[in-house]
């Protein structure tokens, strides 16, 4: 039963994710092709700095019973980089305020390190160290959109939440 439990769990955590995932670039009744592609290009900068600054510069482990190897100046250094991102899609797109896409770089940030961490819980708990096979050392899949996936709900609440406020 509890292993059913889990797995119901699992394809429900999946398949919510990917609706609001769907539904970002049409939160506001029309499709707009650089609310895909400005989270993604976060949700890669943040992974790809977080790591970039944790291995030459970190010292303190952030959660080292879920995940060893990242550090609290790993997370510091892709949030700030991450923020940059967010600042120069403002700049070169005119869809939202930079003060905007500054607090979904934030939200991007925040909850991509939640979602990836939460993985590699679920890694953990499987006892696995890849979640597939296909992209071999990426460790599958689902590590590649582990962060996006998570923060999707998120972002998306975000979102309509500004578009009843304004």
């Amino acid at each position: 039963m509890f292993e059913k439990r889990k797995y119901l769990t699992s394809i429900f955590y999946l398949i919510t994710s990917i609706v609001f995932l769907t539904l970002i670039p049409c939160y506001d009744n029309e499709y707009n092709p650089i609310m895909v592609a400005g989270p993604l290009l976060m949700i890669w900068t943040n992974d790809t700095f977080a790591y970039l600054v944790g291995k030459n510069f970190g010292k303190r482990k952030l959660l080292e019973r879920i995940s060893p190897k990242k550090t609290i100046e790993g997370f510091i250094g892709g949030f700030l980089f991450t923020m940059l991102a967010g600042y120069l899609i403002a700049y070169f797109s005119d869809l939202l305020s930079i003060t905007v896409w500054l607090i979904i770089s934030i939200i991007m940030s925040i909850f991509g390190t939640l979602g990836d961490l939460i993985q590699s819980k679920f890694k953990r708990q499987a006892g696995v160290k890849d979640s597939g096979s296909i992209m071999p050392g990426h460790g599958g899949i689902f590590d590649r959109l582990d962060s996006i996936i998570f923060a999707s709900p998120f972002l998306y609440a975000f979102l309509q939440i500004l578009k009843y406020v304004s």
